[in-house]
């Protein structure tokens, strides 16, 4: 298996909107997804991360992140998500994308990677921890959606 890691572009969005629905299925959410190509396009200055894409070009997998600033440590990133298609998990995409994320907080000197799993996800939890990730049993999101 031929697979590429990159930065997401602008010709990858469509894609992007599709795993992101996939994503939100997988999550049992899909009422919550509600971004689209043109929003995308509109907000691309906001949008970081990186594509797996198989030999066809196609992309199967993405991790998304943004900078944050947590006062306890500084300049940090957060990992906003990393999914990978289904018929494509236990092949060590998602071990790659996630070690392109570190690698690029490591470059941006960040003091922390953060990011967010379901309790429910055992696997990916697992996986998380095998990578030396501690998961905190503390805290929990507080969302408030503005539109």
């Amino acid at each position: 298996m031929n697979i590429k890691i990159r930065s997401i572009i602008s010709t990858d969005y469509e894609s992007l909107i599709n795993l992101f629905k996939e994503f939100a299925e997988f999550e049992k959410l899909p009422e919550l997804m509600t971004n689209t190509t043109a929003k995308m396009q509109a907000e691309q200055e906001y949008i970081n991360g990186f594509v797996a894409v198989n030999e066809k070009n196609k992309v199967i997998a993405y991790a998304t992140y943004f900078f944050a600033y947590f006062t306890w440590v500084g300049k940090s990133l957060y990992m906003d998500d990393l999914y990978v298609k289904q018929e494509y998990r236990g092949t060590g995409i998602g071990t790659k994308l996630i070690n392109k994320v570190i690698e690029k907080a490591k470059t941006e000197k960040c003091a922390r990677l953060r990011w967010q799993v379901s309790d429910w996800n055992k696997p990916a939890i697992k996986f998380y921890e095998s990578l030396g990730a501690k998961i905190s049993p503390i805290e929990s999101n507080c969302d408030m959606n503005l539109k």
